[in-house]
């Protein structure tokens, strides 16, 4: 019988974590299973607890948004162990790849009998991610998103975007792809690992959390009047078609720009540029449903 630690982030989802929590944690305690809640007080604080709660042992889970998933998913790593995740954040972009429940039935039922799978971490100068890390006109967006968390979300995560396109300008990037450098003006630089960010944008289909591998796309050069085309492709990976974009594997990354640009992972700016990103190969274990593809993604131009 699995035993259950869950974190539950104060402020995710403005505040609803806590309720979305309850009638699973009644459902669990029912079932007659050993749960444990904690609420959160901040990023060490969940890593500490995470890791605790690991090393005895328990299921870990995140009861918020893809920051607290980022942060519990860096406290089991230490003791390679299991989590699993309730999305009660605003976003809930990993949740959203990995086709997890949302309504409590179905969340218990997840819990208490689906496999614990594989699952990858991305490194970035020394914090875990579970999803993406990125670094341009996005990291610029969430910046301003998490600047107005009194928005509702649908209409930030929509607003977010543009705000960010009216005052950017491309940027001079060196990505160094598995020791080898590259160099190009662009939009953005994206390091997968679900693919998926952005309150359920596609942005980088060919990703996967179980193959040991980082899923880089680059956006060139681009007029800004095509932001809002590429967003809407962007919800079923279709942009990854268009001519200035370019998607490719590496085991080691690090980007460099000609001035700071924000560098972001999970919903949160986590670190300054240059940044390392690296993938840790099956560094803990999740709880999901056995069934957990993207379907058939757009295909990939190789750099």
């Amino acid at each position: 019988m699995r035993r259950f630690t869950a974190l539950v982030n104060p402020v995710s989802g403005g505040g609803r974590a806590a309720q979305v929590w309850q009638p699973i944690a009644r459902r669990l305690a029912h079932a007659q299973v050993t749960v444990k809640t904690v609420t959160t007080t901040g990023r060490q604080h969940a890593v500490d607890e995470a890791s605790a709660a690991a090393t005895r042992g328990d299921v870990v889970i995140a009861v918020g948004g893809d920051g607290l998933v980022r942060d519990v998913a860096g406290g089991v790593k230490a003791a390679a162990g299991v989590m699993a995740i309730v999305p009660a954040g605003r976003g809930n972009d990993l949740a959203t790849a990995m086709r997890l429940p949302t309504d409590a039935h179905a969340t218990v039922a997840m819990l208490l009998n689906a496999p614990a799978m594989p699952f990858d971490l991305l490194e970035v100068n020394g914090v875990y991610a579970a999803g993406n890390v990125y670094i341009g006109i996005d990291s610029m967006a969430t910046r301003i998103i998490n600047a107005n968390r009194w928005v509702p979300a649908r209409l930030l995560y929509r607003l977010g975007p543009v705000a960010a396109a009216l005052t950017w300008r491309t940027a001079r990037y060196t990505v160094s792809r598995d020791g080898t450098a590259r160099r190009f003006r662009g939009h953005t630089v994206v390091v997968a690992n679900s693919g998926f960010y952005g309150h359920g944008l596609n942005i980088v289909p060919p990703a996967k959390v179980d193959d040991g591998e980082l899923h880089v796309m680059t956006v060139g050069d681009m007029p800004r009047r095509v932001i809002a085309s590429f967003m809407s492709e962007a919800k079923t990976g279709a942009h990854i078609r268009r001519s200035r974009i370019d998607v490719y594997t590496a085991r080691s990354v690090t980007i460099d720009a000609d001035r700071p640009v924000p560098v972001c992972a999970d919903g949160d700016e986590v670190t300054r540029l240059p940044a390392t990103v690296t993938v840790h190969r099956h560094a803990v274990s999740l709880i999901a449903p056995p069934t957990r593809t993207h379907g058939d993604p757009a295909p990939a131009r190789s750099h």
